[in-house]
């Protein structure tokens, strides 16, 4: 999985809010964004909390990689 330094914190998340979300302490956190590495299964609990909070990762085959918030679905 794939998942560089662009993968940044959610604007609203502070890094104490993003460990607190994902279980992953702020020195994993700080590290992994002044260019550390990170194991895997880090990466995907970072992922799956993006996503969970309404962020949609763009594959390179999907109109240009990047991240944007996901569509709201209107409810009737």
């Amino acid at each position: 999985m794939r998942c560089s330094n662009q993968c940044e914190r959610h604007p609203d998340w502070t890094q104490a809010d993003l460990a607190q979300v994902t279980g992953l302490s702020v020195v994993t956190i700080r590290a992994f964004e002044r260019g550390g590495e990170m194991r895997d299964s880090n990466r995907m609990l970072l992922l799956l909390s993006f996503e969970k909070a309404g962020l949609q990762f763009i594959p390179e085959n999907g109109g240009g990689a990047g991240v944007r918030f996901k569509e709201k679905k209107e409810t009737p």
